[in-house]
């Protein structure tokens, strides 16, 4: 296994459910934005017509309204991007002569809390505008909206590739069906990131076939890449991709609908080599296919979906107080001398945590037990986690005003991995959170 994997294991915990919460789904649409996570649609017995916010700060569900006239209706396969403000959907209709009329893309303005009207036009008279489909991938560099691929109906995969300025609302066709030029193809399922002025494409059906390959998509030279390396994810589809820092990180898939995998594969774009990531003792990564992940955190920003100026913050060196009711979660199950133990946060109170972490699992041999103690300062409990390089605090009423503040400057870096299947057909929806020790 590459040194990078032993350098970064990941810690994963599952979040425990809240009193409300949306019912467990695969093929939904999930995204993050000002410390918020937005949830649409999907699959469970049905297709689903409902959308929630979930504040992982509370741990706490919101159901939105999805009932008005410029609100989606029952989606799958679909996707989500935020871009200075507002949310763009699109695509994951049911098939129908319904889905003929109008393009499917549709807007949320998350300041408001409320769907727009606000349909895409053609960049020239002999542009069209993309046709409903599903299991396609949506990014946003810049100001453009890039949508590849796809599953369209009885046609199959599709190879079209699309571009949505997002100040026009115009659509162009960067690449169609009738195009011969090099990329990847007819695809659907698979995953894509958006990093600088490239989009990044793995995996995924070409038709009923399982795919391994990679590609870039430059957005300058307007031209494609093939990206071989000697080692990385198996073919895969149903998986889900974030970038990261100076990375990408790949979860879970499959190579079939019944094969779900747990493995996490980090791809840095500066060595151009994959690593599989290793996990801490007793952190056993969830089996999934067809979920979402998300990151929170401000080595998620993408200077490509930044929200405007008025509503950015600079993040602060020193730790700030916030209400955390789920970070870090209780791993009570650990009783091995190489266990971590944390303590879940209330926001009432202040506990102090031990933290004990085996140095070996974070390929340190030359070191012992690494232990840290929190240091009590008056009512506030100020964890400084060494083996996470992260530092979280908590103090009783003292609390951020969220209305008022981007609190996501000051969450920790968090991949949250929200449904798929194996799903439950009577149980919430299931969170599980990845964090990753590197500095």
């Amino acid at each position: 296994m590459p040194g990078m994997s032993q350098r970064s294991p990941s810690l994963w915990t599952l979040l425990p459910p809240s009193s409300q919460s949306p019912c467990d789904r695969y093929k939904h649409a999930c995204c993050s934005c000002d410390g918020d996570v937005y949830v649409l649609g999907g699959r469970l017995n049905s297709c689903l017509r409902d959308f929630w916010r979930y504040s992982v700060v509370r741990n706490e569900w919101t159901e939105l309204s999805c009932t008005s006239e410029a609100a989606p209706e029952e989606l799958e396969g679909h996707s989500m991007v935020f871009h200075k403000g507002f949310l763009y959907v699109f695509g994951g209709m049911l098939d129908s002569a319904y889905t003929k009329c109008r393009c499917a893309l549709w807007v949320f303005d998350v300041e408001k809390q409320k769907w727009v009207h606000c349909q895409g036009t053609v960049s020239s008279p002999k542009s069209q505008m993309p046709s409903n489909r599903k299991e396609h991938s949506a990014v946003v560099i810049g100001s453009s909206m890039l949508v590849y691929g796809g599953f369209v109906d009885i046609r199959g995969s599709s190879q079209d590739f699309w571009s949505l300025d997002l100040d026009s609302m115009a659509w162009s066709l960067l690449s169609g069906s009738q195009q011969s030029s090099l990329g990847p193809g007819p695809r659907h399922s698979h995953s894509a990131v958006a990093y600088h002025d490239c989009m990044y494409l793995f995996g995924g059906l070409k038709g009923l076939r399982e795919q391994r390959d990679f590609w870039k998509w430059n957005s300058t030279s307007h031209q494609w890449s093939s990206l071989r390396t000697n080692s990385g994810p198996s073919r895969l589809m149903g998986h889900s991709a974030v970038a990261y820092k100076d990375s990408m990180l790949l979860f879970g898939g499959g190579e079939s609908q019944n094969s779900p995998k747990n493995c996490l594969w980090r791809y840095n774009f500066s060595t151009q080599t994959w690593g599989q990531v290793a996990t801490l003792l007793g952190s056993n990564p969830p089996h999934k296919i067809h979920h979402c992940c998300t990151g929170l955190g401000p080595s998620y920003k993408s200077n490509t979906s930044s929200p405007p100026s008025s509503l950015t913050v600079q993040p602060s060196d020193k730790p700030r107080p916030f209400k955390n009711k789920c970070f870090p979660e209780p791993i009570t199950y650990l009783e091995s001398e190489g266990a971590i133990e944390l303590q879940t946060f209330k926001s009432n109170k202040c506990y102090g945590s031990k933290i004990l972490i085996k140095s070996s699992e974070l390929g340190n041999s030359k070191e012992g037990l690494m232990r840290k103690n929190a240091e009590q300062i008056g009512n506030c409990s100020t964890i400084n986690n060494k083996a996470l390089r992260k530092q979280w605090s908590c103090s009783e009423g003292d609390l951020l005003d969220e209305e008022d503040e981007a609190i996501d400057k000051h969450l920790p870096n968090l991949l949250l991995v929200l449904g798929g299947r194996p799903s439950t057909s009577h149980g919430p929806i299931s969170i599980w959170q990845m964090t990753l020790t590197d500095s």
